[in-house]
């Protein structure tokens, strides 16, 4: 899953950190530039990573409207213009807005997954080896030597039934080594955090799962809606694929 320190990146403040809830915001633009992209001072845009894709939306400005078509993260965190939209000049005052379908679907398919991997961790000890969602729909491979013929149909009864017990999601930060001594933070089989991170963003199912984590989520897990088991599929050497979809 991802991994976050901290609620800037570059100049940008990351307001999708603080609120996962935030859709609408006011913000002014530091630069603008075709080829870079555009970088403000406030942003709700998820630039993208571990497996969550970035935010679509827009920015509106002077009547003017320019479309988000995602995120380059560098030095900042450019928002990449749909081509053939205007940029706002440097200093422009703008109202950012998300495409609100698209992230609560994508942060149903992130909490989903979250009690997905628990579930597979507390009833089989196995971690996972990568990942991927789009919008209601994703794949999880975890390292799984041996399952039971009947692995696929006990996973998705036990996730819906963590669903229907309306966990508490809480995202909180802490000091590195507070965060690491924490049983099994990392679920992943490759630590992916890089080694000079102080602090460490925590997602908290509460009584379920506990993992360092830096994307956005829903605050209960009765949000995420019905989760089905599509597929499990053998990978080889061991590795298991479940392919999910959100209902």
């Amino acid at each position: 899953m991802t991994t976050a320190t901290d609620h800037h990146h570059g100049h940008t403040h990351r307001l999708d950190l603080a609120d996962a809830t935030v859709r609408e915001w006011d913000a002014t633009v530091l630069s603008s530039d075709p080829e870079q992209g555009i970088v403000l001072d406030r942003s709700a845009f998820y630039p993208g990573g571990g497996g969550q894709p970035p935010d679509e939306g827009v920015l509106l400005w002077g009547g003017v409207r320019t479309r988000i078509a995602g995120t380059r993260k560098g030095d900042e965190l450019y928002l990449i213009p749909v081509e053939g939209d205007p940029l706002p000049p440097v200093g422009t005052a703008v109202r950012g807005a998300l495409d609100d379908e698209r992230r609560t679907q994508l942060m149903r398919t992130h909490s989903g997954l979250h009690v997905l991997t628990g579930v597979v961790f507390r009833d089989f000890g196995a971690l996972v080896t990568g990942g991927n969602m789009e919008p209601l729909t994703a794949r999880m491979d975890f390292d799984l030597a041996e399952v039971p013929a009947d692995f696929k149909e006990r996973i998705a009864e036990s996730v819906n039934a963590e669903i229907a017990r309306d966990r508490p999601i809480e995202v909180k930060t802490l000091p590195r080594e507070e965060a690491f001594a924490i049983p099994d933070i990392i679920r992943t089989a490759t630590n992916l955090l890089p080694p000079d991170i102080e602090e460490v963003r925590i997602v908290d199912i509460v009584g379920l799962d506990t993992q360092a984590d830096g994307g956005t989520h829903v605050a209960s897990t009765s949000m995420v809606g019905r989760v089905e088991v599509v597929k499990m599929e053998n990978k080889g050497r061991g590795f298991r694929r479940l392919r999910i979809r959100i209902l």
